[in-house]
């Protein structure tokens, strides 16, 4: 059996979609990779941001509804999503978030001191981690991006799930191949052995006086692990299947995924590496256009009337041109 070898993707509840497009290109320098709708409300974007291709394991998706309203972060929920920076960066991420308004906490290290954390929320209170290490992955920054390559973000290191009680959810996850490596005080660590350095931690932390979470906006709805292809996926659902209760497989355009939820309330998926952000634009104009699946194409001037328009941020639309420009040249 193909092993997961760590996290596809996470997303989340925004509310005003150009704030979480800003916030997310602008501040954090990533890429928005896709420009979509919530195939299960058409009349929602669903926005995309990672890498310069959208590699599995960097992307961190939002469903924007512009009148959610702020979740209650508790029990049940994934309490922080963490990416991976260089360890010589720490320095970097605290004056550049500071110098743009982010009130961003040194929270410190963490087992052993082999992690330094800081961390901030984002414009409706999503809880992020920036988490400095050493054997951080080599990926490609996005291209549009202010942040210098040595600093840019590198995808996911992992998330952190807040429970009541560690043993369900544990369960769960030694079912799909995670293992207990670390723990220190409340927080209990787990990888897949077989996993990559990308997003292959998963964090519980246990309070057992932990109110419960109420989802809104600020809020992760799920999380998705990798599958390698289709044929990896299938196996995987026969091997869940009968423990927790999956969906059939639904399409995606970009992935396919199955979804279930974990004893202790976090709603899981699995999304295949295939066929990727580039199915149906080029690499060099990823993000720009709203992309639909062919079986909501005939909605278009429904749903392009009914989302809220957005524009592309000044340094994106300045670099991209310029770009354009350089290539004309030569």
């Amino acid at each position: 059996m193909n092993p997961i070898v760590g996290l596809h993707h996470v997303t989340a509840i925004a509310s005003n979609p150009q704030q979480n497009l800003d916030f997310y290109t602008e501040v954090l320098g990533l890429r928005l990779v896709k420009r979509t709708v919530n195939f299960d409300d058409p009349g929602t974007y669903h926005f995309y941001f990672g890498d310069d291709t959208g590699t599995p394991g960097t992307i961190l998706t939002f469903f924007p509804w512009p009148h959610a309203r702020r979740g209650t972060p508790g029990a049940g929920e994934v309490s922080h999503t963490a990416f991976s920076i260089p360890a010589g960066s720490v320095e970097y991420w605290h004056e550049r978030l500071t110098q743009k308004g982010v009130l961003v906490e040194r929270t410190g290290k963490r087992f052993g001191g082999r992690e330094e954390v800081l961390t901030l929320a984002d414009p409706d209170g999503m809880k992020l981690e920036l988490v400095a290490y050493m054997d951080v992955p080599e990926l490609t920054p996005a291209r549009y991006a202010d942040v210098p390559a040595e600093h840019a973000i590198r995808g996911f290191f992992g998330v952190t799930m807040l429970h009541r009680e560690l043993a369900p959810t544990e369960g769960a996850l030694n079912l799909l191949g995670f293992v207990k490596v670390a723990e220190e005080g409340s927080r209990v660590r787990f990888r897949s052995p077989d996993g990559a350095v990308l997003g292959n931690q998963i964090d519980v932390v246990v309070d057992p006086n932990a109110g419960w979470g109420r989802p809104g906006a600020g809020s992760v709805h799920h999380i998705a692990f990798r599958n390698q292809d289709d044929a990896a996926q299938a196996e995987w659902h026969e091997k869940v299947a009968p423990h927790l209760g999956v969906t059939p497989v639904q399409d995606r355009q970009y992935f396919h995924s199955i979804y279930f939820r974990e004893p202790g309330g976090v709603l899981f998926e699995m999304a295949t590496d295939t066929p990727g952000f580039l199915y149906d634009e080029p690499v060099e104009s990823l993000g720009e256009a709203l992309k639909l699946p062919t079986w909501v194409e005939p909605q278009r001037a429904l749903i392009e009337a009914r989302v809220l328009p957005i524009t592309m941020s000044q340094s994106s639309a300045q670099l991209n041109a310029a770009s354009k420009k350089e290539e004309v040249q030569v």
